[in-house]
């Protein structure tokens, strides 16, 4: 069973928590991570989603992304989803995220990280993904076009390659 901290609205922990797949109360947020690993040559790692994944299963997706547990800031989620979906271990420490989106339910922070690795070499989560690939900007649009890969705006990918090597890329 996952448990969740519970924020409240100014993102503060309540000291409460809650149950993963638990109704959320009015008033309650959550803690979310994305990681977007991007190589020298601009590329990002994308991530196809297991056949048996509830919610979006066979479709592509960025690098790795999940929920913090309780107990976990940003940075500790970040490097356990990273480490556990993928095999890649990254240090986080100081790093901030380059940006958050909101939703009705939580904050989901945005980590934009640059490293290269081979990715026959990874170790990839069985429940989670079945295979990774690296992609330009433009296929992962087309691929969005195509309907394979989570349909995140167009700006949004845009955003993310755009953001890559400003202020606060890890």
């Amino acid at each position: 069973m996952e448990l969740w901290d519970i924020y409240d609205i100014d993102r503060k922990l309540t000291g409460r928590v809650m149950k993963r797949g638990e109704a959320f109360e009015d008033g309650a947020f959550h803690l979310g991570v994305h990681i977007c690993v991007f190589n020298s040559r601009g590329q990002m790692l994308i991530q196809q989603r297991q056949p048996f994944k509830e919610g979006w299963s066979n479709y592509w997706d960025i690098t790795v992304g999940g929920s913090s547990v309780a107990g976990e800031d940003s940075r500790m989620a970040a490097h356990r989803e990273l480490l556990e979906e993928v095999g890649i271990d990254h240090d986080f420490t100081g790093a901030i995220p380059n940006m958050t989106f909101n939703n009705p339910h939580g904050f989901d922070d945005i980590y934009l990280i640059r490293k290269d690795v081979d990715e026959t070499r990874l170790a990839l989560q069985y429940e989670e993904v079945q295979a990774v690939r690296w992609a330009t900007k433009e296929e992962i649009k087309a691929m969005i076009r195509e309907g394979i890969f989570i349909p995140y705006h167009d700006c949004v990918i845009d955003l993310f390659f755009f953001m890559l090597g400003r202020y606060g890329t890890a």
